[in-house]
């Protein structure tokens, strides 16, 4: 898809009509949507529409999900606090976005040297996350759910190659959540940036380097065009899960059967976003190497190590925040990760690696 397609897209209606009250009439409501993402993005984009759709649908139209993409109402970081507050009724986004509220919040997206896509959604649905979740987002009016997930990530677009840990010293670096963290640990600048805006800072060399999800949407933002050296694996972020967040007076006013129609259109959601963001990077990046010239590298061993390192002093520093929720959030996820990566071993990752001594992939 051409950037420029949905970076242009502005959407329609005024801001003033859609801020208006929500309308219940005849057991009818009408709830907007702000999202993080331009209209449309390839991945989480369109991902905030089908779930603004699929609420619409399975409610048999009682709910209708009008969707306002990042800088229509409000801008894409601040849609927790428009939900928060009631501006809109719900978002959709990361919650490697939401910091600076908590770091305990930061868990509920993605770890270094976390969770994959299915541990992730394990954790919250078999292994005590969602009261968690629940609990943290209470405390700002919010009732969360997940509803998607971008798998692996990218470890980042690199204007120079990075021959060693010592090469990323001093590197402008865009990255989000606790990855910002390791990155700073290992003597990055660590930048908070839009997807859209990473694009400018690297064609300007405001940055040297960033990453934002993986081949299929940062095709679509053009990063190739301004940096080719494309590394991976990303462990800043070993998968990230979306997030729907829903004003909690919002969501307590439903009825139970729509409370359950907003539940499952999330958890309904997971598996065909994750598993979409599979198949078209798989794709994208098949199309980046022999169409674009870009080359896929492998992060050198002792870059991995210096991270792995760096992500750990980042976890045991969560372990001791003030915050006995943070506390409980952050052992509940280091217990889960050991219980099934250990596992791990023997299923998923024994399977693969079988798969890729015989057949090479």
């Amino acid at each position: 898809m051409d950037r420029r397609k949905f970076l242009a897209s502005a959407g329609v209606g005024t801001a003033a009509a859609a801020l208006a009250s929500p309308a219940i009439a005849q057991d009818k409501r009408q709830w907007k949507m702000v999202t993080a993402w331009p209209k449309n993005l390839p991945g989480p984009g369109v991902a905030a529409q089908t779930l603004a759709d699929r609420i619409t649908t399975l409610s048999g139209g009682r709910i209708e999900v009008r969707l306002f993409p990042a800088g229509e109402l409000v801008p894409g970081r601040g849609v927790f606090d428009a939900v928060s507050e009631g501006t809109a009724e719900l978002y959709h986004a990361v919650p490697a976005y939401w910091g600076s509220k908590s770091k305990g919040i930061l868990l509920f997206g993605s770890q270094p040297f976390g969770l994959r896509a299915d541990e992730q959604f394990g954790w919250l649905y078999h292994g005590g996350g969602q009261a968690l979740y629940d609990e943290m987002y209470g405390r700002f009016g919010i009732k969360p759910f997940l509803c998607g997930n971008s798998g692996p990530q990218w470890g980042g677009w690199f204007r120079n190659d990075i021959n060693s840990a010592e090469d990323l010293k001093g590197l402008k670096f865009r990255t989000t959540g606790l990855a910002s963290e390791m990155a700073s640990k290992l003597g990055m600048a660590a930048e908070a940036m839009s997807g859209p805006a990473m694009f400018q800072a690297l064609q300007t060399g405001a940055l040297d380097a960033g990453e934002f999800i993986g081949p299929w949407t940062d095709s679509a933002l053009g990063y190739h065009q301004v940096a080719k050296n494309y590394y991976w694996p990303g462990v800043g972020e070993p998968s990230s899960a979306e997030e729907c967040g829903i004003n909690a007076a919002a969501y307590a006013e439903l009825p139970d059967d729509l409370k359950q129609v907003v539940s499952l259109a999330c958890e309904s959601l997971y598996n065909p976003v994750w598993t979409e963001y599979t198949t078209k990077h798989a794709a994208a990046l098949k199309k980046l190497v022999a169409d674009e010239g870009v080359q896929v590298k492998m992060l050198p061993e002792d870059v991995i190590t210096a991270m792995g390192k760096a992500a750990a002093e980042v976890i045991d520093e969560l372990r001791q925040d003030d915050d006995d929720l943070v506390k409980r959030i952050v052992e509940s996820f280091i217990a889960y990760r050991e219980s099934v990566g250990r596992y791990m071993v023997y299923a998923d990752n024994g399977q693969m690696n079988a798969r890729a001594t015989v057949m090479g992939y």
